[in-house]
């Protein structure tokens, strides 16, 4: 039996600090257990628990291949903790996100990345979009760039836009072969001219058997009746399998712009 090498920590929410009202899911800066403060996604939120999935997956494959990537934690909450509450949306989150949910580490000091003033190296650039093609993620651009600039390093949050073939399932085959031509879109465009080392990277970094162990991280709890989370193994190693579709839109979408 293969040895796991990734492991999620998991915690008691102690108390809640303040919620977040820029995510549109109405993420929160929470204390925990554990003593450290970490921003939490509810699964009671508007987007339900599939947006908790595309996070965790996203995330930890963003680890797997080296990007920088807050520590990850489920979060068990109490229901006790809406009760007093004077916010009457937010009793009602916290109210329906009884059980587990998911946490990013709070990076104290950290800043929103502006394209403007950090200017990302290429190599980098490159390897966050050949990620971001690869998920599928839609929720990278200059409005909402969803990576950090914390001590100097560039970190990635908010995968939860990732993966939307698991809002409709019955066509994730067909999904995972798509190009992604949102990838014109993307906030790091501009300086992703290294694609082909990218590339050669992040197939080396990504296989079958990390995607497999990511995905058995995925709680049953966060699946609806009938939802097999094999399917999301199944299409990121289809869609892996089938890189040079997603890696040749960008070179377009460059070509396009530049």
């Amino acid at each position: 039996m293969r040895t796991p090498t990734i492991s999620i920590r998991t915690t008691q929410v102690m108390r809640y600090v303040t919620p977040l009202r820029e995510g549109g899911s109405l993420p929160a800066i929470v204390e925990c257990e554990d003593g450290f403060l970490y921003v939490l996604k509810f699964r009671g939120a508007g987007q339900g628990p599939k947006a908790l999935v595309a996070e965790l997956v996203g995330g930890e494959l963003a680890r797997a291949a080296g990007l920088k990537v807050p520590e990850i934690i489920f979060a068990e909450l109490d229901p006790k903790y809406g009760k007093s509450e004077p916010d009457q949306e937010i009793q009602d989150l916290l109210k329906a996100s009884e059980g587990l949910n998911l946490g990013l580490h709070f990076l104290s000091g950290s800043i929103m990345y502006d394209p403007v003033s950090f200017r990302v190296d290429s190599l980098l650039a490159s390897k966050i979009i050949w990620l971001d093609a690869f998920l599928m993620n839609v929720d990278r651009t200059v409005r909402n760039t969803n990576m950090l600039v914390w001590k100097n390093e560039l970190w990635l949050i908010d995968h939860g836009a990732s993966l939307y073939f698991h809002h409709s399932w019955g066509n994730w085959e067909e999904q995972s072969v798509k190009p992604f031509v949102q990838v014109k879109d993307h906030v790091l465009l501009t300086f992703a001219d290294s694609m082909d080392e990218a590339d050669a990277f992040m197939r080396a970094k990504i296989h079958k058997g990390m995607i497999d162990e990511i995905v058995s991280l995925i709680p049953d709890g966060w699946l609806s009746e009938g939802e097999d989370k094999s399917v999301y193994a199944r299409f990121l190693e289809n869609r892996l399998g089938k890189a040079d579709i997603f890696v040749t839109e960008i070179n377009h979408a460059r070509k396009a712009h530049f």
